[in-house]
């Protein structure tokens, strides 16, 4: 190609530059345009509105994983890329998970979501959403994946059907937000955590509101994460399952280091049957509920295993202060009475082997000051002879010494011989 041609082609090329850059920027000039913008949803930069009440714990969680959270398990995720792949209806049927499942979930679970099996489930809560009362709010279905952003889970507890009566239910298992009083299930579990911590207390006016456990990495899961007002299990064998199940499993396949599993209840029990117990702690026992707390959950002693097991897999700040409930609470302690008490008795016992190892002289014998200092200065005065005199026999420093008499008379016969 002559140089000629090729500056024509530079030439031409800059000219196209310089046109685009004079047309307007278009208002909304990204892929979304070209294939249709979802639904309007909450800005970006707002959560909903009941997300923003219930609320400070939001920004705070994630604000708190940030610091376990390595940058890239979001930059790889190009939500909107993936957003501008699907159909329209997937769109209108997916809108509460591009808005409010966090994208740390998200870039794991955008598969599972587009299968026939949970695009089923959604069809059906739509019809649900429009026609009955159901628990919890919308907006906080997937509650527990902004509480909890993937990489900094340290303990799973999967609970069944979220509560399903009013002002109850609101993402994260187990727990209510406040005036509610903590319900019967709830109360046995503070029992548990006080008998494991003796210093627990439960949050104010019997509240029961887990959001600090979860902004601490306790993953508070539900296996069923909708159901009918006041119809228990109505939602059960929709599609929940599955789509619960794939989240476990991605906490036992993601964090390497391992992960503490509380299941309670049979039913709980089994869906931990793919963790990988070489890596992970799985702590089984029967449901919190009254019906069965008393069948061995009050002992179970989950709270502070799980503790234990986490400080040696991360150390001592790996652990969770379940006392977090109460402002300003902490169980930990209890801990480091047990610590201080440990290091009062090491030092005792170290103090008095000392004492011991002091009073004792050769042979076991008890140590006389007195005497016993006269007897070490005669060995050292002993020894300084010893050495002197050896010096003089070629430096033997083993050589008996000769008394003076005796070695002058040595001297002499030793001058006759010769």
């Amino acid at each position: 190609m002559s140089s000629s041609s090729s500056s024509l082609k530079r030439k031409a090329g800059a000219q196209a530059g310089s046109a685009d850059a004079k047309k307007p920027k278009q208002t909304n000039g990204n892929i979304m345009s070209f294939f249709g913008a979802p639904k309007p949803g909450p800005p970006k930069s707002s959560p909903p509105a009941s997300i923003r009440n219930g609320g400070a714990t939001t920004a705070r969680s994630q604000s708190q994983g940030q610091s376990a959270t390595p940058e890239t398990v979001t930059k790889k995720f190009d939500k909107e890329k993936w957003v501008a792949t699907l159909t329209p209806e997937q769109r209108e049927l997916l809108q509460l998970e591009i808005d409010t499942l966090d994208e740390s979930w998200l870039a794991h679970l955008k598969g599972e979501i587009v299968t026939k099996e949970f695009l089923d489930l959604k069809r059906f809560l739509k019809k649900e959403w429009e026609t009955k009362t159901v628990f919890p709010p919308k907006e906080d279905v997937y509650s527990w994946s902004r509480h909890t952003p993937l990489p900094s889970v340290r303990i799973l507890i999967l609970g069944q059907d979220p509560y399903h009566n009013h002002n109850q239910a609101h993402g994260l298992s187990f727990s209510v937000r406040p005036p509610t009083p903590a319900p019967p299930s709830l109360r046995n579990i503070f029992i548990a955590l006080a008998k494991d911590y003796p210093s627990f207390r439960p949050p104010p006016n019997r509240g029961g509101l887990l959001t600090p456990w979860a902004d601490r990495g306790v993953l508070l899961l539900n296996t069923v994460l909708t159901v009918r007002a006041h119809e228990a299990n109505s939602h059960a064998n929709r599609g929940w399952e599955r789509f619960t199940q794939r989240v476990i499993d991605l906490v036992s396949e993601r964090q390497k280091r391992g992960v503490v599993f509380m299941a309670w209840g049979s039913p709980a029990g089994k869906r931990m049957s793919k963790v990988d117990e070489k890596r992970h702690l799985v702590l089984r026992a029967v449901h919190p509920s009254p019906l069965s707390a008393h069948r061995g959950f009050f002992e179970a002693g989950h709270f502070r295993k799980a503790n234990d097991w986490l400080a040696e897999r991360y150390g001592r700040e790996g652990r969770v202060d379940w006392g977090a409930v109460v402002e300003g609470g902490s169980v930990f302690g209890d801990d480091d009475d047990d610590d201080e008490e440990k290091k009062k008795k090491v030092n005792e016992t170290e103090e008095k082997k000392k004492e011991e190892d002091d009073d004792e002289f050769e042979g076991g014998e008890i140590f006389d000051e007195e005497e016993g200092l006269k007897e070490v200065e005669a060995v050292v005065e002993k020894a300084e002879t010893k050495t002197e005199e050896g010096k003089e026999e070629d430096g033997d420093e083993n050589a008996v010494p000769v008394p003076k008499q005796e070695a002058d008379e040595k001297g002499d016969k030793d001058m006759t011989d010769a």
